[in-house]
């Protein structure tokens, strides 16, 4: 009798540390043995699974070169699909199946690129499927996706045990939600049914302390335009769940590439890039929380202009071509006559707020390569030439939003209230204003510079609408900075050419209100290098449309 209670106080003890150490900070278990594996859980629907992703078109990424073979040192279980699910039946080397890019492939190579200890994944997703239904761990229907899950999370950990591989469950990837906002009641209790998910997921694994991190649903797709009031209900049952819950956090992805299709050019899927882009968020989120630092701090030496001088201050703002979604540092290497762009400039203060505050700069840097995915936006070559011909001193701010819309930088927004930028836009600007002149500097606001909305331009009501949210959005920009003359030059990229939107005369319409205010000057950046897709500007042309807005303001001095 003794025996047994002695036995059964060590298995209640054990499970107890092994409760309390998973629920320990990470940053209290990073400095741990380097032996260990690190287990990750990917879970969730067509987003997760990679869907419309080409393993073939990596190689257009030159920032995810390489990762179209296999990760031989990384472990991977996976069962992904409905019907004819794809299977590896244990573990296998982490790789791409059926060709198609999951966000796994680049989590696991930021991740291993930063951290000595070997890393597992165990993948579980389809397409199509619901947390009120499908993945619902009290009454699951339909492909019943909770209890499968569960299975080969368990069977994959089994697996570990036979190997005599000491492990640890260290996150949970979760990307989900489209489906469920097509049910009403799905989607109103999405927050409910999100926080019971968490909850059976720590308690069948009995780790009280399994870490979520939940992936945001891309508003940059054409369900985050037409579909916008649900997209946002989702979100909020997403937001409710990790600003009550310490250990799940929200991953925004907004603002990651999306693919882009036929016709108008929108899509439902993030596809190649996206997919990679979406990996490596929930990689930063990972090391971030384990207290790793990936990111090299820069910061300006000295402030480069001399107290009491006047200094020129430029904004730059917009969406995805602004902010450089497919204009990437590797190509640029590659450009005739690029060197200049490619070293800092400590001589131009620097500031920026991108992908919706989801990079920001550490107070003032120096002009130069920022972006978070080896990518850059226009503010390299616009700098480039004001400082070679515009003969005073300047610094440039800029603020962007890939997966944003026009109607998000309205004064008004829409009733997707986490979505309105234009309160943080032009407090960004007078934040950057105030920042310069406690500094001992006069600020004179040379202008705003913004990129007309890509994604506006592929859908008819957007479009049709385009020109009056645009005049609205500098009237009242004006009236809130106390400037009724400042100028802004609005550049414009060929817009969509398709029939459903070709109706709308949007270069007409953008003309129209430029013609009615001096002080609004229109740019056509229309003779731009061939664009391999529709709507996103490449590496080459994002240098032109810097030089063509520099120009611009030169040409109206």
């Amino acid at each position: 009798m003794k025996e047994i209670f002695n036995r059964l106080f060590v298995l209640l003890y054990l499970t107890f540390l092994c409760a309390f150490t998973m629920s320990l900070p990470l940053k209290a278990r990073a400095g741990q043995d380097e032996k260990t594996v690190r287990v990750f859980i990917f879970a969730g629907q067509s987003n997760m699974v990679g869907s419309d992703s080409k393993l073939q078109d990596i190689k257009r990424f030159p920032p995810f070169a390489g990762l179209e073979a296999p990760q031989e040192k990384v472990l991977f279980s996976y069962s992904i699909g409905r019907e004819n699910k794809m299977e590896s039946k244990g573990w296998v080397e982490l790789q791409a199946v059926n060709n198609v890019v999951g966000p796994e492939l680049s989590f696991a190579r930021k991740v291993t690129s930063h951290t000595k200890a070997p890393i597992a994944i165990i993948k579980v997703a389809a397409g199509g499927t619901h947390l009120g239904g499908d993945w619902n761990p009290d009454e699951p229907i339909g492909f019943k996706m909770y209890p499968l899950a569960l299975d080969v999370v368990r069977e994959s950990l089994a697996d570990l045990d036979k190997r005599g591989m000491k492990y640890r469950i260290e996150g949970f990837m979760w990307h989900q939600g489209e489906n469920d906002m097509f049910n009403e009641d799905y989607m109103k209790n999405y927050g409910k049914n999100l926080k019971n998910f968490l909850a059976s997921w720590r308690r069948d694994l009995k780790l009280p302390g399994l870490k979520f991190y939940i992936g945001e649903l891309c508003t940059k797709t054409i369900w985050g335009m037409d579909l916008r009031p649900r997209m946002y209900a989702i979100s909020l049952g997403q937001k409710e769940v990790t600003g009550n819950d310490p250990l799940a956090e929200y991953i925004p992805t907004a603002h990651v590439g999306v693919e882009i299709g036929g016709g108008v050019g929108l899509h439902y899927h993030y596809g190649t890039l996206g997919q990679l882009q979406h990996g490596e968020n929930y990689a930063t989120a990972y090391l971030r929380a384990a207290g790793v630092k990936i990111n090299k701090p820069r910061s300006l030496k000295k402030w480069p202009y001399k107290k009491g001088n006047k200094v020129k201050l430029f904004i730059l703002a917009g969406h995805r071509n602004m902010e450089g979604e497919r204009a990437f540092i590797q190509e640029l290497k590659e450009l005739k006559g690029s060197i200049g762009l490619l070293n800092d400039n400590p001589k131009i203060a620097f500031k920026y707020s991108l992908g919706g505050a989801y990079h920001v700069s550490n107070e003032w840097e120096p002009m130069g390569l920022t972006g978070y995915y080896d990518t850059f936006g226009p503010e390299l070559s616009f700098s480039n030439v004001l400082a070679d011909k515009l003969g005073e001193e300047f610094a440039v701010a800029k603020f962007t939003h890939s997966g944003s819309q026009i109607i998000d930088w309205t004064p008004e927004g829409s009733m997707a209230k986490s979505r309105h930028i234009y309160p943080k836009f032009v407090g960004f600007i007078r934040e950057a204003i105030m920042e310069i002149e406690a500094r001992g500097n006069k600020v004179e606001l040379g202008g705003i510079f913004y990129h007309l909305g890509e994604n506006d331009m592929s859908f008819h009501p957007y479009r049709r609408q385009a020109a009056e949210r645009l005049k609205t959005i500098i009237a009242k920009s004006r009236e809130d900075l106390g400037q009724p003359d400042l100028k802004w030059y609005v550049s414009q990229q060929p817009p969509t050419d398709d029939k459903r939107v070709n109706n709308v005369d949007v270069v007409a319409d953008v003309s129209a209100v430029a013609a009615a205010d001096p002080n609004i000057i229109h740019v056509k950046v229309f003779e731009l290098p061939p664009q391999e897709k529709k709507i996103v500007i490449t590496t080459e042309g994002i240098v032109r449309i810097g030089e063509q807005i520099a120009e611009a303001y030169l040409s109206r001095r």
